[in-house]
């Protein structure tokens, strides 16, 4: 019952959240639409002409007018108010209700196998700032989910050997660009989300992604025993994807 109550809590909180920012929009701030678009337009473009001066300075003035028409939103202090009333309240909850843990001592099975968990190191990982890339020598091949902030993503699967089976390559940017190298003889589906940024499939280009989706597979995917799923997704950024 008290799990039950919590999801509608936050199922409450994110609908007069939204509610709030149609009302925001709507009627007290009009320009901020144009605003995000603008800023966004300016980070997008800075980072296309980096490392020249004019393209770092467009870069950092664009994210600066970004973040400040953000942080002045009304409805985003409306959620940050929401999220610390709720952890004030969950802190006071467990106060008054600590939660028992009571140990249970097992005997261990001689002859029983136990079943040895690996931690292994991930290609990619979550990163706030900061480019990522395969290594450019061999390398063992693991799938990919991560989430970034600003940065670019580079994956070359023609440096290592793919599984006999479907390969997934999971990317949640927000500022940033995406490239994929993928060999010949492996076929691709692809599934992209953009807000601004271009996309360059096989030397198929859609320059006027402007919140779009985009979905492409080749042929053979269906059947092939080789085969990589390709999950993006981004504010601003580029993705690009071709055969080497």
């Amino acid at each position: 019952m008290l799990k039950n109550w919590k999801n509608d809590l936050v199922s409450w909180i994110v609908i007069t959240g939204l509610f709030l920012l149609l009302l925001e929009v709507t009627f007290f701030n009009k320009g901020l639409i144009f605003s995000l678009l603008a800023s966004g337009a300016m980070v997008y473009f800075g980072r296309s002409l980096m490392p020249k001066k004019s393209g770092k300075a467009l870069f950092w003035v664009g994210l600066f007018f970004f973040l400040s028409s953000v942080f002045s939103m009304f409805t985003f202090r409306f959620f940050l108010l929401a999220v610390l009333i709720y952890l004030i309240y969950q802190y006071i909850q467990s106060k008054k209700k600590p939660e028992m843990i009571t140990p249970v001592l097992q005997e261990p099975e001689k002859e029983s196998k136990q079943e040895m968990l690996m931690e292994k190191t991930p290609l990619f990982k979550n990163r706030l700032f900061g480019d990522q890339k395969t290594p450019s020598h061999v390398y063992e091949w693991d799938d990919v989910n991560i989430q970034t902030g600003i940065g670019d993503s580079v994956i070359d699967l023609s440096m290592t050997v793919l599984p006999k089976s479907e390969t997934v390559i999971f990317i949640r940017n927000i500022i940033g660009n995406v490239k994929v190298y993928v060999p010949y003889d492996v076929e691709v589906s692809l599934r992209h989300s953009s807000i601004f940024g271009t996309a360059e499939v096989f030397g198929h280009q859609d320059i006027r992604m402007l919140n779009q989706n985009l979905f492409v597979q080749t042929p053979s995917y269906e059947e092939a025993g080789q085969k990589v799923k390709i999950f993006t997704s981004m504010i601003v950024g580029n993705i690009e994807v071709k055969h080497i």
